[in-house]
């Protein structure tokens, strides 16, 4: 069976909701599901859902695997560099075991190039807002997609409504959302990586373009990386062997990342400026196109396909996790 029928077959089996009983607590996220199981340690259901422009879209077969798997994939890199995290074991496909931690309330961006086409995108701030983002000016001259002469780190938080809002570090620390400490220690695990992101992507032909983490600390204080690292809904990916061609063209990055499923969305009629639901432009089509996208971009990255037959029964591993 050829891959568009294995993820049209999908289509009908797709992880969406998940209630699980056992837990001490639930939080249901856009993508997430999260059950603490003891004050120790929770578990993260990462469901098939897609996010974007603050709205979900519907589902995406396989994608709960492969951002479950290929962020711990680069939680297993990130020991190699030691910057500590909260991935203690991935006991099913779309299942990982965490260590609780208190949750920043804000996220970390750290943009490469010039880019995107949300409201909170350096490219959007490049236009409309003098080039200023998160307090920090970008350079004069730029053509969309461009790379940065240096990485710029451009935190948001949540507003009550639940939308991005961008932030500059000064007013982090002076509304007292994170300790001048934490922050400057946040910022250094995020630029290091960052890099070390750029380079391993660079190995298996792509680019990073920019990306977003989440931290969190536990009840002794340590800073740990949380949430995901690098996988195609927190990052943008291009293609590197076709990038420069592409930007002497005038034509968009190839990507292989959630960019797809904006653009697409955009394509079929949805006003960015808008505040409209975009559901109904999130057609089964981009949900096929998406899913291919999704495992080729774990292939390129892994060098190893996704075992779409493993056993994926999230009920049953979360009672056996919660009785240990």
């Amino acid at each position: 069976m050829n891959l568009d029928n294995i993820v049209r077959n999908e289509l009908g089996n797709m992880v969406d909701e998940v209630n699980f009983d056992g837990a001490l607590s639930v939080h249901h996220g856009k993508v997430r599901e999260s059950f603490i199981l003891n004050e120790k340690t929770r578990a993260i259901v990462v469901t098939d859902r897609v996010s974007s422009f603050d709205f979900v879209l519907g589902q995406i077969p396989f994608k709960g695997r492969v951002l479950n798997q290929i962020a711990a994939w680069w939680f297993k890199k990130l020991d190699t560099i030691n910057i500590p995290h909260h991935l203690i074991a991935v006991p099913a496909p779309n299942i990982s075991l965490v260590r609780n931690v208190t949750p920043l309330p804000v996220e970390i961006i750290v943009r490469g190039y010039l880019t995107g086409s949300t409201k909170t995108s350096s490219w959007y701030a490049y236009q409309n807002l003098d080039r200023i983002i998160c307090g920090l000016e970008m350079p004069a001259g730029m053509k969309k997609d461009e790379k940065f002469p240096e990485y710029l780190v451009t935190p948001t938080t949540k507003s009550a409504e639940g939308h991005d809002e961008p932030i500059s570090r000064e007013e982090i620390v002076k509304r007292g959302l994170v300790s001048v400490d934490v922050w400057a220690k946040a910022e250094e695990y995020a630029l290091k990586m960052f890099e070390f992101g750029q380079k391993e992507a660079a190995k298996h032909g792509m680019i990073l373009v920019d990306t977003k983490y989440e931290m969190g600390l536990t009840d002794d204080g340590e800073l740990l990386v949380i949430d995901e690292v690098h996988t195609p809904d927190s990052s943008r990916y291009w293609i590197a062997e076709t990038y420069e061609d592409r930007m002497s063209k005038g034509l968009v990055p190839e990507s292989l990342d959630k960019e797809f499923v904006r653009g697409m969305v955009v394509k079929n009629g949805f006003d960015v400026n808008s505040d409209e639901n975009p559901e109904k432009y999130f057609t089964e089509e981009i949900q096929i196109e998406a899913a291919k996208k999704y495992l080729e971009l774990y292939k390129k990255m892994t060098d190893e396909e996704l075992d779409l037959k493993k056993n994926n029964d999230i009920i049953n591993t979360l009672e056996i996790l919660t009785k240990n």
